[in-house]
């Protein structure tokens, strides 16, 4: 394949994914790019497509759920916008076949990790801020998230929180978390977490990072306790 011709299937699954054709393709490019293949590479622009998601799906939320006191759309906005979340809509959109890996972090399956695919979901999104402005940025938001929201008609409990107040529910000591391994190349760690109540019952989960780890232990434990 000619680099034209890589340009053009690039600009075409652009203009699919994100809902607008690109005017600067190397916005585009650099947030497809990891730190391992070259500079630059998308951790500028992840920056900047975090911020801007944070501000659309918080203004969404204030205006779809205007009965609801600040926790609850804090507890929405978290779920949301984290990691996970936006891991799930790069899956959705196609987005790991075009990631620019250097080669031991492709051979390594950094494609498949949800820190990566998270993280350029959001550079996307600050690209196309840059090159598009807000209105685009937001539509492309809303389509991909709408069945998030949508669904969400009651405000999520974090698990942690969720397993800090069975616990008090429940006369128990406040759940303690351990970090049992933590494993893999830098730029595809794997924490495994052991979430404990102590004296009651104890869970083990893994995730991409030691706080997403935590947070599938403490939902674990939950699913045995309830």
């Amino acid at each position: 394949m000619t680099l034209a011709d890589a340009s053009h299937e690039l600009a075409a699954w652009l203009t699919a994914a994100l809902g607008h054709a690109p005017g600067d393709l190397t916005l585009y490019e650099r947030a497809l790019t990891h730190p391992s293949q070259s500079e630059p590479n998308y951790q500028r622009l992840e920056f900047l497509g975090d911020r801007v998601l944070g501000l659309v799906v918080a203004s969404w939320l204030y205006e779809e759920f205007p009965a609801e006191p600040e926790g609850a759309l804090s507890r929405r906005l978290n779920t949301l916008v984290a990691r996970a979340t936006c891991a799930e809509i790069g899956r959705a959109i196609g987005v790991a076949a075009h990631i620019r890996l250097g080669k031991q972090a492709r051979d390594d399956g950094a494609i498949e990790s949800d820190n990566i695919l998270g993280d350029v979901v959001e550079a996307l999104i600050g690209a196309l801020w840059l090159d598009a402005g807000m209105a685009a940025a937001e539509g492309f938001i809303r389509r991909a998230w709408a069945d998030r929201v949508d669904i969400a008609h009651h405000a999520p409990h974090h698990p942690k929180s969720a397993l800090q107040e069975w616990a008090a529910a429940n006369g128990c000591k406040p759940p303690v978390y351990r970090l049992t391994s933590r494993q893999g190349p830098h730029h595809a760690l794997r924490f495994k977490v052991e979430a404990e109540i102590p004296g009651r019952a104890g869970a083990e989960a893994e995730g991409s990072s030691k706080q997403e780890a935590e947070t599938a232990a403490a939902a674990a434990l939950l699913a045995q306790l309830t």
